[in-house]
């Protein structure tokens, strides 16, 4: 194909084949430039020459090219220079570099920083087109692997996204049983509604206090919702009754632990949920229900819930007595600190209320 020519280019007037490369030549030697462009031609490659790194600049970025051919020593800019400028500009352009005798060693150090080959003055034709095809050929692959590498990047954020999008809907979901549960429970028992709500939103604050992972106190949130849901199997006349509970009335509720733990087992939860429930009435030194489980044999979600639940039971009004309020709540948890109640779960606690000035949340 034919340039126009113009005073810092030459003009080399070329039959590029089809499908055949377009390739810029930058060589400060007229005589060189010209014998390079007659090979490519012969070859069937498109070229056009510069004679030094500011006209070669000048072309490529009004003219594409699959290959640059510079020669390593030019005057001003160095060919090598200016082949590092095009790996960062145009990284879909290959490199290769001309050079003497002497600088063979600056041309072994280029290839280990991508450039793609070297020749050596004076060069065999066929050697060069032999050079020139191998280099096109490792373009074409390289280029392949990168659209490959960013359509599996696009595909693999695609789905990132779509993943992300599902365990956004399967969480509300998630809440959606989980409250709806909730409901289910304090529907029977008007006397304590809010209160699973409000275990979940002290015992979420204790969490975070003792600077848990934002993991576990989303499990503590929702095991604080639902901690009551065995009271589901409890008669509502009991759980409503205005006088205190006879010794079988009081055993028949303390089945609820058990009774919520074999409910939620069979949820897949991401967290230990069914067990948090299973052991929130248990206490450190033993003497809890309905395991007799003591120590490091709680899970410390547990002993978080327990506490809530004892402060917020305590401090708000039940059918067979008054609210206590939250003084007497918190004197019962530094009475029992380390006997019934973990000790740092309770330092949590007092901290909140005393120093921090936290309230308990109002019912939803």
């Amino acid at each position: 194909m034919a340039t126009t020519a113009s005073p810092a280019v030459d003009s080399v007037a070329t039959t590029q084949e089809a499908g055949k490369a377009r390739i810029l030549i930058l060589e400060d030697e007229k005589p060189i430039r010209e014998i390079i462009a007659r090979i490519l031609a012969k070859g069937g490659y498109g070229s056009v020459a510069a004679s030094d790194a500011a006209e070669a600049r000048a072309v490529i970025q009004q003219q594409s090219f699959e290959l640059v051919l510079a020669d390593i020593n030019l005057p001003g800019e160095s060919g090598l220079s200016f082949a590092r400028w095009v790996q960062r500009k145009y990284p879909d352009t290959a490199l290769m570099m001309v050079t003497g005798v002497g600088d063979i060693d600056i041309a072994e150090d280029a290839l280990n920083q991508g450039i793609y080959g070297y020749i050596t003055k004076p060069f065999n034709p066929t050697d060069l087109l032999i050079r020139i095809s191998g280099a096109l050929k490792r373009r074409e692959q390289e280029i392949a692997s990168r659209t490959k590498s960013e359509d599996m990047k696009g595909e693999i954020c695609r789905k990132t996204e779509e993943l992300a999008q599902f365990s956004t809907r399967l969480k509300k979901a998630m809440d959606g049983i989980i409250h709806a549960m909730a409901l289910a429970i304090e529907s029977r028992d008007p006397y304590t509604a809010g209160h699973q709500q409000r275990v979940g939103e002290l015992a979420t604050a204790i969490a975070a206090k003792m600077g848990l992972e934002n993991e576990r106190i989303e499990a503590l949130r929702m095991a604080g919702i639902v901690h009551d849901l065995g009271k589901i199997s409890v008669p509502a006349e009991i759980l409503s009754k205005p006088t205190r509970l006879s010794a079988p009335e009081y055993e028949l509720i303390k089945t609820h632990s058990e009774t919520g733990y074999k409910i939620l087992k069979e949820i897949d939860f991401e967290w230990p949920i069914a067990e948090i429930v299973y052991q929130h009435h248990e206490r450190i030194d033993g003497s809890g229900y309905p395991l007799g489980l003591k120590g490091e044999g709680l899970l410390l979600e547990a002993k978080i819930i327990a506490v809530a639940d004892v402060v917020e039971a305590m401090a708000s009004h039940r059918p067979y007595r008054p609210a206590l309020g939250i003084d007497m709540s918190l004197a019962e948890l530094a009475k029992n600190r380390g006997r019934l109640y973990d000790a740092d779960v309770v330092d949590a606690c007092l901290i909140l209320f005393r120093v921090d000035g936290y309230d308990l949340p109002e019912a939803l």
